[in-house]
């Protein structure tokens, strides 16, 4: 998703059922030094540490509350470390790691070639790129069932940031560009998590800045209306585990 306006979005657990694939995916050797782009509050990076005993990992991310949080989430683990930076031009040492990883973090890049050419400089010959991205927008069911509850309308495919890697094909070609080799693309479709209840799934999409984004266009009583369609649609998507909503994301695998 886009960035929240604040941290009451729990990205961890929306993104659960797509975990355990990125988990099987990368694949963590005990010697794997990692690196994790757009780490967030760094639950793949933490993972990566544990499973890298003789290793390490690195997680990086442009927003100072995530990586403090992860941080903090980080304490006792002797192998791991945050840095608030840009992936994009951040100068990583060059060919240090020997796996990298992104949990739905590659798709903000101003330029994806400079950004991925970056990465690309600071994996090891022969190192795996390991990343989960969203499928189209046309795609996700949060994507209309939210834009119908605030806006009255499914808004037309997006192609541009969360959704910016959509198009397989091209992120063949962007890899490519940028020097990886054995690129593949895989569809994995999972339903995501937004609250124990319909209370509390409104209250987590408010926190989101598209959510925001269509709510500034309304006035008070527009808004008192939209949230409460929101809060409709929220029951109709609870099951007795929370509330979920249909999405599809590729795997994309490649190496240096």
């Amino acid at each position: 998703m886009g960035a929240a306006s604040n941290s009451t979005f729990d990205y961890d657990a929306e993104l659960s059922r797509y975990y355990q694939h990125l988990r099987a995916a990368m694949d963590v050797q005990p010697d794997d030094t990692v690196l994790d782009i757009g780490c967030g509050t760094g639950q793949t990076t933490r993972e990566a540490a544990k499973l890298a005993t003789q290793g390490s990992a690195l997680g990086v991310d442009v927003s100072p509350a995530m990586v403090t949080r992860a941080r903090q989430l980080a304490e006792g683990l002797h192998n791991v470390r945050f840095a608030e930076a840009d992936a994009q031009v951040h100068p990583f040492e060059p060919e240090h790691f020997t796996l990298g990883v992104s949990r739905f973090g590659t798709m903000f890049f101003a330029d994806p070639v400079k950004a991925f050419t970056n990465i690309r400089r600071a994996l090891a010959p022969g190192a795996r790129l390991v990343q989960l991205v969203w499928q189209g927008s046309d795609q996700q069911e949060w994507v209309a069932e939210i834009n119908l509850a605030l806006a009255g309308e499914i808004p037309e495919p997006a192609t541009t940031g969360a959704f910016s890697l959509a198009d397989p094909a091209s992120v063949d070609g962007l890899l490519t560009s940028a020097g990886f080799v054995e690129v593949s693309v895989t569809e994995v479709r999972e339903p995501v998590f937004y609250g124990v209840d319909a209370d509390a799934a409104v209250n987590g999409v408010l926190a989101l800045m598209m959510t925001s984004d269509l709510l500034t266009r309304l006035d008070a009583e527009e808004t008192e209306q939209a949230v409460a369609r929101l809060r409709s649609t929220m029951v109709k998507h609870t099951s007795t585990d929370g509330v979920w909503f249909d999405s599809r994301a590729w795997l994309i695998t490649a190496r240096r």
